[in-house]
């Protein structure tokens, strides 16, 4: 029946979506992807608080909508948790803005927090002009193409001529943060997922630098790939502050700025994004067969105040364990990645997780035996993430996935809130990923109360004790439910 009724429901998705796309009569005015948000999710059951919303790639950028609709709109999602996210586009100023002004009037009568995509405002640094090339020795430009992706051009030129581009990046931001400011309304959650743009020391990067004379003269041992790290992070991390976080920040001091993948950590990055790959002889610590890379501190100069780790199931996660249960192949380095970033940011600046479940960026031709992550496992991984101090979670998925993706991080997004004091006041109790498949634990500590969810990847039925500050605290199996204990 469960089966049943969850095709049932994918297929009324897909039959609105539909309708949407046709924009008949009786199609809804917004985007067919947020009528899939409204159509998989329902209002929350426990009352959210001050919480942070719940954000998901489909309730981005809706279209146009009067005040009215965008009211409407914003005041559904709302119910159901979820922050409604306007676009700023650089290449259609005017109609980006006339887009996004009616659900920002929106969201500020109704008290909610005024959402921000400004991606299309960071695009693009390296643009293709020959001034921001490498130069060899013969005096040709040239440029590092080992990020370029699935027929996609990503050309990335010397990190030392990007003062040429700053102020023209930081323009079209700020053009959009001023017209914010004039219309009297405010930002209180802007991301940005910029990524494959700027300084990047991986792939083929050192190796381009130390062809290219104009880099060789900015280190003082261009061999060493730890100094060319430093140096590139160091600017990467100062174009983000002057472009990005200083335009918004100085108009709007209470917002929440950030970028994808960047969050303090311990000096490592447990993950490969899909353009990314290992070359040999950089930094790094073996797992199995992962490579944990060498990471630089880049956060703090970036002057960015929300941390935003990455918890995907990228395809070759997979094959780098042996783990003989799959779905703990999975969620062992997941929770590695969250963990790292829990564990390492510092108190009062909160946690945004991108995740995402279905199998990441596979190839063409994929593997048959590697296994998608179980819905199961995937939620209690939300549950260790909400449990260890992530604040909220922001779901990225392509539209042929949005309603099974939302449906499943929904649902745990909306029964957390049953325990909204643990989550806007506990402290995290236990960081431990076991590098056996076994029992998994965390819980948030309260007044002497801890909140507390044990996941099992075994089939022991023993307790499990973790120490607490100075008490011990046995924790028993207790398959899908969260549990308070009384601290003895």
């Amino acid at each position: 029946m469960r089966t049943f009724t969850a095709a049932a429901l994918l297929l009324s998705v897909a039959i609105r979506a539909s309708a949407a796309e046709e924009k008949g009569p009786d199609a809804p005015k917004w985007s067919s992807r947020v009528q899939t948000v409204l159509d998989v999710t329902k209002p929350l059951e426990f009352e959210r608080g001050d919480r942070l919303p719940l954000y998901l790639w489909p309730a981005t950028s809706p279209g146009d909508l009067d005040d009215q609709t965008a009211e409407h709109l914003v005041r559904e999602l709302d119910r159901r948790g979820v922050g409604l996210i306007a676009s700023w586009s650089p290449a259609k100023r005017e109609e980006s803005l006339s887009r996004a002004l009616p659900i920002a009037r929106a969201q500020k009568k109704l008290g909610v927090r005024v959402n921000v995509n400004a991606n299309a405002c960071m695009s693009r640094f390296f643009n293709g002009d020959e001034p921001t090339a490498h130069v060899d020795a013969q005096g040709k430009p040239f440029w590092d193409e080992s990020f370029d992706t699935r027929g996609r051009p990503n050309h990335m030129g010397c990190p030392f001529t990007l003062d040429l581009r700053k102020d023209a990046i930081r323009e079209q931001v700020e053009w959009f943060a001023q017209a914010y400011q004039e219309a009297g309304l405010g930002v209180d959650f802007l991301f940005v997922d910029w990524e494959i743009d700027g300084p990047i020391e991986f792939n083929r990067a050192h190796e381009a630098s130390k062809r290219c004379t104009r880099c060789r003269r900015q280190f003082q041992d261009v061999d060493n790939f730890l100094e060319f790290q430093k140096v590139l992070r160091e600017i990467r991390s100062e174009l983000q502050r002057y472009a990005l976080a200083e335009p918004v920040l100085s108009r709007f001091p209470a917002a929440l700025v950030g970028n994808y993948a960047l969050y303090p950590h311990d000096g490592y990055r447990y993950w490969y994004d899909y353009f990314e790959y290992y070359v040999e002889g950089q930094p790094h610590v073996a797992d199995q067969r992962a490579k944990y890379r060498h990471w630089a501190n880049e956060f703090p100069g970036t002057g960015y105040t929300f941390a935003m780790p990455v918890v995907y199931t990228w395809y070759p996660t997979y094959g780098w364990y042996d783990f003989e249960n799959p779905d703990y192949r999975w969620f062992y380095n997941m929770l590695l990645v969250a963990t790292n970033a829990c564990k390492h940011t510092p108190q009062g600046v909160p946690i945004i997780s991108f995740v995402h479940w279905h199998t990441t960026a596979p190839p063409e031709d994929p593997d048959p035996s590697v296994k998608q992550l179980s819905q199961e496992a995937y939620q209690e991984l939300l549950w260790h993430m909400l449990l260890r101090g992530t604040d909220t979670l922001f779901l990225w998925c392509p539209k042929d996935e949005d309603a099974e993706e939302i449906r499943l991080v929904h649902e745990v997004y909306a029964a957390a809130q049953e325990y909204g004091e643990f989550l806007e006041k506990g402290t995290p109790i236990a960081f431990d990923v076991p590098k056996t498949a076994g029992p998994v634990v965390s819980g948030l500590l309260l007044d002497g109360r801890v909140l507390v969810r044990r996941t099992d990847f075994g089939e022991s039925q023993e307790a499990v004790t973790i120490r607490v500050g100075k008490s011990e605290l046995p924790v028993s199996p207790s398959p899908g439910r969260c549990e308070v204990v009384l601290l003895r």
